[in-house]
């Protein structure tokens, strides 16, 4: 077995009491069936595909169904399962604490609780929460809280207030264009611009952000305040996961478009089932074009989260 090296930023959990309530109310990832998990399990999926340690997340549908109290209730059980886990095996897990939101309140709330006591690496979010974007004004007080504490923030596509297309769950089609949807809007709304601490990671190589960037600049003449330079500028600050997204057709736009040490890895282990993920390995490992050790670098985490 080769030894571990990679730190994966795109890795998912699913406790059980969570696992029991998506099924009882019949909840999934936008259509895609709630995988298998457990700590063991996720253990061995990491050695055989060299991840050295994985910073484990909630993925969609998250925890907020409607309800604010529940939703934060859910949240700290989720949050405190998850911290134990990494406290439990610190050698092997991270942690990125989930919010309740739309609910700020209790979303500024749970990420003090999480980064100062549960010492969370960050916090995620999903793209979306109830149709509201990651740009909207609302969110500001959520902002200023992980700006003050140079929060990394890891950004994870939900489904979007649309209609899901026949035989197209939203992680196979939708998913990409809500992560770029939700990148767009917080760089447009200057949310980038006016937290230059926070450290934000978008999911599955920021979706159609590296390949259309230079479009989503015409956004500054319908943004006052903004311009096509300070939009591409704040764009660039975003950092990008490899998840699903190491093929020769998405790394060369990847590459070309994200700022040195802004790749990272990623798996969306155990969502993205462990074949699958063998191959975008390779497809990682296997890419010709890398400069001298920048795959290294992008195996590492590039110093984001935790191990470097």
């Amino acid at each position: 077995m080769v030894s571990p090296a990679r730190i994966d930023v795109h890795q998912h959990l699913i406790p059980p009491a969570y696992r029991h309530l998506l099924d009882t109310r019949g909840l999934t990832a936008g259509g895609w069936p709630i995988p298998a998990w457990g700590p063991a399990s996720a253990i061995g999926i990491m050695d055989r595909r060299s991840i050295a340690t994985g910073i484990l997340s909630i993925s969609a549908p998250g925890v907020h169904f409607g309800d604010d109290a529940e939703a934060l209730k859910l949240a700290r059980e989720v949050n405190d399962f998850n911290a134990e886990l990494t406290k439990d095996r610190p050698d092997r897990f991270g942690h990125f604490a989930i919010l309740p939101l739309p609910d700020v309140d209790s979303a500024v709330a749970e990420a003090v609780r999480a980064l100062d006591e549960l010492n969370a690496d960050g916090v995620v979010l999903l793209s979306n929460a109830d149709g509201r974007y990651l740009g909207d004004a609302a969110y500001e007080p959520l902002w200023a809280e992980l700006d003050a504490r140079a929060a990394v923030v890891f950004i994870h596509p939900t489904a979007p207030p649309i209609e899901q297309l026949p035989g197209l769950p939203s992680p196979v089609l939708d998913f990409p264009f809500d992560t770029t949807r939700t990148a767009v809007h917080m760089v447009a709304n200057g949310v980038l611009s006016r937290y230059p601490r926070l450290r934000v990671i978008l999911s599955h190589a920021g979706g159609f952000l590296p390949y259309a960037a230079s479009r989503f600049a015409s956004a500054a003449q319908f943004n006052p305040g903004t311009t096509v330079e300070s939009i591409l500028t704040d764009l660039k600050r975003f950092y990008f996961d490899t998840a699903l997204s190491s093929t020769p057709t998405a790394l060369p736009s990847l590459l070309a478009f994200a700022a040195p040490g802004h790749v990272l890895y990623g798996s969306d282990s155990p969502f993205a089932i462990e074949e699958w993920g063998v191959l975008f390995d390779a497809g990682l490992d296997d890419y010709p074009h890398w400069e001298p050790g920048q795959l290294q670098s992008v195996n590492r985490g590039n110093g984001i989260c935790q191990g470097e």
